[in-house]
C-alpha cells in the first residue's frame, strides 16, 4: 500500500508539457507520415520509399533520445508530462482527450521500440533488396512503430487501445506480407482472429473502468483504485490480463506466434523482440495501481507466467527450424516478464528491466538468424546448418552474444534482468522461484543447442548451399544489438540505475527473500553452466542427424507438435464453434424460415382453393346460397331440439 501511495502521489505531479516536450507529438507521427507517404504516392517512391521509411525511424529515435536527455535534467519526481493535442470524446459525463503522457515508463519503451525499430529498419534494406514490393514493406513497419508509440504515449485506456488495435492490424499486414504463400495468409488470419480474443478482453477492461472511475485516463484511473471495491478492481485485472495473454502470446492465446514466423525475418525480430509481445507486460506494468490492490489478479498473473515460461522452453527443445525455435524461446522469455509483473512492487520495475533487454538481445538473434537464411538460400532447418562460423564470423559472433545474454551468463544482460526475476520469484514462494530456475536451464539447453547445430559441429549442408557473410547494411544492425546485448545491462545496474528511474512510476518494494540473493544467483548460474555443457557435448560433440528421428518420446512429440495447442484450441473453441453455427443454420432454415414459408404456403394454397368458388356463373353462387341457408336452418333447429 506504501508503493501504492506514493504512486499516486507521483500521479498528481503529472504537468502539461512545456519546452521541448511538446515536441512529443512527433514520436509517433514522423513514421506513421512515412508510412502514408509510402502507401500514397504509387510508383514514385519505388527507388527512394525504403530509404525515406528508414529516415523517419531514426527521426523518431532522434526526437526520443532528445526528450530524454531533457528528461534527464528534470528532479525525478517530476519527470511526467502530458500533451493535449485536442478533446476527442465529450458526452454528458464520459470525456476522453486525445492526449500523450512521456514518463519514465513510456520514455524507456520509446527509446526501445524507435532505436531497435531503426536498426530492423537498417537491417530490411539489405534483406528486402531483391522484393518486388519492397516499399509496401516499409511502409507496413513503419506503421507498426507509430502505432505502437502511440500505445505507449497514450495518456488514457481509450487511446491505448487504438494503438493496441493499430499494432494488431500492422502485425497482420506484415505476417502475411508475402500473401502469394497460403500459409502465410493462414498465420496473418490466425494471429488476427486470436487477438481479437484478447482485445475483447481489453475493451471490457475499458468499459468496467468508466463504470467504476467515472474515467479511462491513467491518472483518474490511478488516484481512484483505491476507492474501488475489491471486486471491480480484480475484474479489471483479470481483463487486462486477458488482453496481454493474446498480444504477449501468453498460455492460452499462444498459438499464434510459431505461425506468424512465416512474415519476413525483420518482422519477427520487430514484433518478437522490441515491439508487439511486449505490449502485454506494458499493459499490465502501467496498470500496477490496480493490479497492487488486487493479490488475485497478480496470483493469476504470476500463474500464466510460470505456465508459459515453461511452455514456450518445452517447444524451443523439440523445434528443428530456427525461427519457430526463436518463436518458443519468445513465448518463455515474456513469460518471465509477466511473472515480474505479477510479483507487485518487487517484480514491476525488473520485468520492464528483462523487456528492455530482451530487446537487445533477442532483436541481435533474429536479425542473425535472418543473416543465416541470407547466406544459406533461406534454409530454416538446423539440421542442415553446423560449421557456419568459419563463414559467418560477425553473423556468429553478435547471435552469440545474444545467446550468452538470454541464458544469463555474467556480465551479459540476461544476468542482471532475468536472474532478478527469478531472485524475487523465491521471494513470492519456493514453489514460484524454482520453476523459475527451472525455466532458466530449460533456456540454457535448448538455446546451446541452437548455437551448436548452427555455428558449429560438422557442415550438414545441401548441394547447393554456399554459406556467406551477409552485407554490412545487415551486418551494422547485429553488431551494434551484439555490443548493446554485453554491456547494457551492466551499465543500467550501477547503483540501481534503472530500477531507481522506473521506481516514481510503478514504484518498488525490496522482496523478501528465503535466502540470500546472492546464493540464489551463484545457484542459477551454476545450474546454466551445467545445463549449457550437457547441451554443448549433445549437440556440438556429437554427430547431429539431417533427418529427424521418428523413435522420440511422448514429451518430444507433444512438444513438436507445440504441446497440442492448436488441438486444444479446435477441440474447446473451434469445433464447438462450427457446430454451434450449424446448428444454428439449421434452426434459422428449418424453423425461422420453415414458420416464414410453411405461412406463406398455406395462405397461398388457402386463397388458390378459394379462388375455385369464384367461377363468374351465377347458377353456381345461387346453389351455393341455397346451401348455405340450409345449413344454417338446420344449425337453428339443432340448436333449439
Amino acid at each position: 500500500m506504501t508503493a501504492m501511495l506514493a504512486h499516486a502521489a507521483n500521479v498528481s505531479q503529472t504537468v502539461p508539457a512545456t519546452g521541448g516536450f511538446t515536441l512529443m507529438w512527433l514520436l509517433p507521427a514522423l513514421p506513421a507520415l512515412g508510412a502514408a507517404v509510402l502507401l500514397l504516392s504509387g510508383r514514385y517512391s519505388e527507388k527512394w520509399g525504403h530509404w525515406f521509411a528508414v529516415f523517419m525511424a531514426f527521426a523518431s529515435f532522434g526526437v526520443g533520445t532528445y526528450l530524454f536527455f531533457d528528461m534527464l535534467g528534470k528532479p525525478s519526481d517530476g519527470r511526467s508530462f502530458t500533451q493535449h493535442i485536442y478533446t476527442w470524446i465529450s458526452s454528458g459525463t464520459f470525456h476522453v482527450d486525445f492526449a500523450f503522457r512521456l514518463d519514465q515508463l513510456s520514455m524507456t519503451f520509446v527509446l526501445l521500440v524507435t532505436g531497435v525499430g531503426s536498426l530492423i529498419h537498417l537491417y530490411s534494406v539489405g534483406y528486402m533488396a531483391h522484393d518486388e514490393r519492397r516499399k509496401r514493406f516499409f511502409a507496413y513497419i513503419n506503421l507498426f512503430v507509430a502505432a505502437m508509440l502511440l500505445l505507449v504515449l497514450a495518456d488514457n485506456y481509450l487511446l491505448l487501445y487504438v494503438g493496441w488495435e493499430g499494432v494488431g492490424l500492422a502485425s497482420y499486414l506484415l505476417v502475411g506480407f508475402w500473401q502469394e504463400r497460403p500459409a502465410a495468409g493462414v498465420a496473418a488470419k490466425k494471429a488476427f482472429v486470436v487477438n481479437r480474443v484478447g482485445d475483447f478482453g481489453l475493451s471490457l477492461a475499458i468499459m468496467l473502468m468508466f463504470v467504476t472511475f467515472g474515467t479511462v485516463s491513467f491518472s483518474g484511473i490511478d488516484a481512484g483504485a483505491s476507492h474501488a471495491s475489491n471486486n471491480a478492481v480484480t475484474g479489471i485485472g483479470l481483463l487486462l490480463l486477458l488482453a496481454a495473454c493474446g498480444k504477449s502470446a501468453q498460455v492460452p492465446l499462444q498459438s499464434w506466434i510459431l505461425d506468424a514466423m512465416e512474415g519476413p525475418t525483420p518482422v519477427s525480430a520487430l514484433i518478437h523482440a522490441a515491439t508487439m509481445v511486449t505490449a502485454g507486460v506494458y499493459l499490465i506494468v502501467r496498470s500496477n495501481a490496480l493490479f497492487t490492490l488486487s493479490g488475485t489478479a497478480r496470483d493469476f498473473v504470476i500463474a500464466v507466467g510460470i505456465i508459459t515460461l515453461l511452455f514456450g522452453a518445452a517447444i524451443g527443445l523439440a523445434k528443428d527450424d530456427i525461427k519457430k525455435a526463436l518463436a518458443g524461446s519468445t513465448m518463455s522469455q515474456i513469460g518471465y516478464m509477466i511473472l515480474g509483473a505479477g510479483l507487485g512492487p518487487s517484480g514491476y520495475a525488473f520485468a520492464i528491466f528483462m523487456l528492455l533487454m530482451h530487446g537487445f538481445y533477442k532483436a541481435t538473434m533474429f536479425l542473425g538468424a535472418g543473416s543465416v537464411m541470407h547466406g544459406m538460400n533461406d534454409e530454416l532447418d538446423m539440421r542442415r546448418f553446423g560449421g557456419l562460423y568459419k563463414f559467418m564470423k560477425i553473423t556468429s559472433l553478435g547471435f552469440i552474444a545474444g545467446y550468452l545474454a538470454i541464458i544469463g551468463i555474467p556480465p551479459f544482460d540476461g544476468f542482471f534482468s532475468k536472474d532478478k526475476i527469478i531472485e524475487v520469484a523465491f521471494g513470492q514462494s519456493w514453489f514460484v522461484g524454482i520453476a523459475a530456475m527451472f525455466g532458466a536451464m530449460l533456456t540454457a539447453f535448448y538455446m546451446t543447442r541452437m548455437v551448436a547445430m548452427t555455428f558449429f559441429g560438422e557442415a550438414r549442408w545441401k548441394d547447393d548451399a554456399h554459406p556467406h557473410e551477409s552485407p554490412a547494411v545487415m551486418t551494422v544492425p547485429i553488431a551494434i544489438l551484439g555490443v548493446l546485448s554485453l554491456v547494457a545491462g551492466a551499465l543500467l545496474s550501477i547503483n540501481s540505475a534503472f530500477v531507481n528511474w522506473l521506481t516514481p512510476v510503478v514504484g518498488f518494494s525490496e522482496p523478501h527473500l528465503p535466502v540470500s540473493s546472492t546464493a540464489i544467483s551463484i545457484t542459477n548460474v551454476v545450474l546454466v553452466v551445467l545445463t549449457a555443457v550437457w547441451a554443448w557435448f549433445q549437440y556440438a560433440r556429437r554427430p547431429v542427424p539431417v533427418i529427424a528421428p521418428d523413435h522420440v518420446t511422448p514429451f518430444t512429440v507433444a512438444a513438436r507438435n507445440n504441446l497440442y495447442g492448436d488441438t486444444f484450441n479446435e477441440a474447446t473453441f473451434m469445433r464447438p464453434g462450427q457446430y454451434l453455427t450449424r446448428s444454428l443454420v439449421w434452426f434459422d432454415n428449418r424453423v425461422i424460415d420453415g414458420a416464414v414459408n410453411g405461412s406463406a404456403a398455406i395462405v397461398g394454397g388457402s386463397s388458390g382453393r378459394l379462388r375455385r368458388w369464384q367461377s363468374g356463373y351465377v347458377r353456381s353462387y345461387a346453389l351455393s346460397i341455397v346451401v348455405g341457408t340450409a345449413l344454417v336452418v338446420a344449425a337453428l333447429l339443432l340448436v333449439r331440439i
